[in-house]
């Protein structure tokens, strides 16, 4: 029976070593050189739970860009309610303010007028009816100063035309010195406030003469063809 030797035995060793090195190194090789295959990761484009998570941000935000274009039409239309408000109210206080004015002015009037009959009408005989007279229209004078402050102007419509929106005819009396409709009298004054009518004045008015010949002619009877 013959034995092997020992450096053939090593060789053999040696060998099965290096064959079992080669194949670990191929299988290695192998596992890290396979290109993209089923163990790759898949992509984010390809992954379902993204893109439905990408529609859903989207729709989100569509969502609130139109909840934001209401508020802000809601906003302006609040906005431009609140400044109609704002006018209306002004102008009713402006109107309640004038018409406070006119009511309380109106009041006074009457004094004036009282004031400017005694005026007319009393004739001072000695120094102490003038001195008393000097006095009371004194108070006149203050009182008118103080309305013509406020904006009161009285009218003057002698020899200017008959108008209804200023003027209100009490008397008519016919004559041929003025034309018809012309105002020869103010028998009230009338006042403006501003640029509106304060009290219409009241006046007298001039009438067409009456025809004499008419008259006459009328007043007789009518001859007898017969």
């Amino acid at each position: 029976m013959t034995s092997e030797s020992p450096s053939q035995i090593n060789a053999n060793e040696f060998g099965e070593d290096t064959t079992q090195t080669g194949v670990a190194q191929n299988n290695v090789a192998e596992n890290t050189a396979t290109p993209n295959g089923d163990n790759d990761v898949p992509s984010n484009s390809d992954n379902p739970v993204d893109s439905s998570k990408l529609v859903e941000m989207t729709t989100e935000i569509e969502s609130l860009k139109t909840q934001l274009e209401e508020r802000s039409s809601q906003y302006m239309r609040i906005a431009a309610d609140f400044e109609n408000y704002r006018k209306r109210t002004q102008k009713e206080k402006e109107e309640l303010d004038v018409q406070v004015k006119r009511n309380t002015i109106t009041e006074l009037l009457a004094v004036v007028d009282n004031f400017e009959r005694a005026r007319a009408q009393i004739k001072p005989q000695n120094d102490g009816e003038l001195n008393i007279h000097k006095s009371y229209q004194g108070v006149y004078k203050l009182l008118v100063d103080s309305l013509k402050r406020l904006g009161v102007a009285p009218m003057r419509p002698e020899g200017q035309p008959f108008d209804p929106n200023l003027h209100e005819a009490v008397m008519r009396e016919p004559t041929d010195e003025h034309p018809e409709g012309t105002v020869l009298e103010e028998l009230i004054r009338g006042y403006y406030l501003g640029e509106r009518v304060l009290r219409h004045a009241m006046v007298k008015v001039a009438a067409p003469p009456e025809d004499a010949s008419s008259v006459e002619e009328e007043s007789q009877p009518a001859e007898d063809n017969g």
